[in-house]
């Protein structure tokens, strides 16, 4: 009953270590992919107490050596990083003497020795898993053959389960141990009656306990690196300065730097891009630092550090352009200036042409001169040209108002007043004192005009055109259209004073008894503006002498003869 006892609870350990060691190694691997190790929870020193459980696997002349239960192991390790480290071992199974064994108080066999070896371990922030390969000595001993030391082979693992930074417990531990004894038969001097002999023992260790820990593995704080770009924004050309900017180097090191794309180079903590043959778009330039012994800069993961800049290299903008004329309405011959406004944006050098769509213009900077010589009255469009050193251009228009030339305008008669002849009681060609106020107006526009003439137009009826002989006042009349005429003129010669030569007399066509007066200034042709007129020969026309109507002569009735 007793060995059934002893080979259950070895078979719980050892299935217990083997359903803890996939929970810690998908521990391991969920942390290791999560990219934040703990190394805060990786210790420098473990010390290990605990119990131990020993099945030796060997025979002495028939001796079967017994599991040993209740005994004890201490283990101390030193870790050089997260991972591997050295430990010093040491274990004690003893067996207690069973009844009728006791000889001499010795127990019935015992295993103890120290060993030591490299551990490989996978902390991580709770469970932590570890193997290891130990070398020593084993004093091993039976009831019936003295102590004896003898090398000893030990290769395991096991699973420790962290409760805080300085206690863990180890839930496990299964070690493999080959131990080679060879044993003698004599106790201090004194022979028993068991033959002595050479084992080979393979033996099974179980461990449990608690784990002391202290101190950190954490590696130094990582380099750090960041870049920045002066400016951000650039125009094809204008350079762009990356500086670098280092964290957390350690003064006693040396520290190296590099730079790559968009053309960078160089190995200083700043570095300028020249961008003249960058096409428009955005640019990456990396930077790169490095720490260590001079000569061995970043070996080391934390020795490390990369930075990224980006700048943008924009296309060039175009110019604009404002056009004006100064001044913007000429007479025909005369010239203009014309302005160009230009602006280029990332201030490149500009060059100016003009065009107009007559005439000429001429200017390279940016002002011109337009002459009008030759190009017709009226508005003409001109075009003001920019452009830079990049081939970017921009147009602007304006115009020039070229004035028609003044021309004067064709005078024309002007209708005077008009004087009637159909009184009754009066001569037909008289002119009357009505007449006269007419005319005397007449004789002030005249004066006024010093340049104008006067045209007289006579009209007469149709009955008095009728040939036939009138008499009238001792005179005969053969047209009184023309008589009427000569008479006024007559008037404002010898009257008004007005020069005969700035008279003209003419008939009309119209049928009526009166006289037109129009005024004729220089440059008006009357006939264009009155026709149907027939020049008057004042060679055979005469004027009437003028004489009151109480002057006029009547003839009496001669008496008739006494009846």
């Amino acid at each position: 009953m007793q060995i059934q006892l002893k080979k259950f609870v070895g078979r719980v350990l050892a299935f217990s270590f083997a359903g803890f060691l996939p929970i810690a190694l998908a521990a391991q691997v969920t942390a290791a992919g999560s990219g934040t190790p703990q190394d805060s929870d990786a210790s420098r020193w473990d010390i290990f107490l605990g119990y131990s459980y020993l099945k030796p696997k060997g025979t002495l002349n028939g001796y079967t050596f017994n599991s040993i239960n209740y005994s004890a192991m201490e283990s101390v390790t030193r870790y050089f990083n997260r991972h591997v480290g050295l430990t010093l071992e040491g274990d004690e199974h003893i067996l207690t003497p069973e009844d009728g064994y006791n000889t001499f108080s010795q127990p019935n066999n015992d295993f103890s020795g120290g060993s030591a070896g490299v551990i490989y371990r996978w902390p991580s922030h709770n469970l932590t898993p570890f193997v290891h390969a130990l070398v020593g000595a084993e004093l091993s001993g039976a009831y019936h053959v003295p102590d004896v030391w003898g090398p000893v082979v030990t290769a395991g693992g096991g699973l420790d389960l962290r409760v805080s930074h300085h206690i863990a417990i180890r839930l496990v531990q299964a070690d493999y141990q080959y131990a080679h004894e060879n044993f003698t038969s004599s106790y201090n001097g004194v022979n028993y009656s068991g033959p002595g002999g050479t084992v080979n023992f393979d033996m099974l260790r179980l461990s449990a306990g608690l784990v002391f820990r202290a101190g950190s593995i954490a590696p130094p704080l990582p380099v750090q690196l960041s870049c920045t770009p002066n400016p951000v924004t650039v125009f094809p050309g204008d350079p762009v300065t990356i500086t670098a900017t280092a964290g957390m180097l350690d003064p006693k090191l040396n520290a190296i730097y590099s730079w790559s794309g968009s053309g960078a180079t160089g190995t200083e903590t700043t570095v300028t891009i020249a961008t003249g043959t960058l096409a428009p778009g955005s640019y990456t330039v990396t930077g790169v630092v490095k720490e260590g012994k001079k000569g061995r800069e970043g070996l080391k993961p934390w020795e490390t550090a990369a930075c990224a800049a980006v700048f943008t290299v924009k296309a060039f903008e175009p110019p604009t352009i404002g056009c004006s004329a100064n001044p913007s309405s000429i007479n025909p011959g005369d010239k203009s200036t014309i302005t160009a406004s230009g602006v280029s944006p990332q201030n490149r050098p500009l060059t100016y042409s003009y065009s107009a769509a007559s005439g000429t213009i001429q200017g390279t900077s940016n002002t011109a001169t337009f002459d009008s010589t030759g190009a017709p009255t009226g508005p003409v469009s001109i075009t003001c040209n920019v452009q830079d050193d990049k081939g970017q251009t921009a147009t602007a228009n304006t115009s020039v108002t070229i004035a028609a030339p003044y021309v004067a305008p064709v005078p024309h008669s002007q209708a005077l007043c008009s004087i009637s002849f159909n009184l009754k009681n009066q001569p037909p060609a008289r002119v009357d004192n009505e007449a006269k106020a007419c005319l005397d107006q007449v004789a002030v526009d005249l004066q006024n005009q010093a340049d104008a003439k006067v045209v007289i137009v006579g009209e007469s009826t149709a009955d008095e055109k009728t040939p036939k002989m009138r008499r009238h006042h001792e005179h005969e009349v053969e047209n009184l259209a023309a008589q009427r005429a000569v008479n006024t003129k007559e008037y404002l010669v010898t009257d008004k004073g007005i020069d005969a030569s700035r008279v003209v007399v003419l008939t009309g066509s119209t049928d009526g008894q009166t006289v037109e007066d129009y005024l004729v200034p220089t440059g008006a042709t009357f006939t264009n503006d009155v026709q149907g007129t027939t020049a008057v020969d004042e060679s055979g026309v005469k004027p009437q002498v003028r004489k009151p109507l109480g002057a006029v002569h009547h003839h009496k009735k001669e008496a008739a003869p006494a009846q």
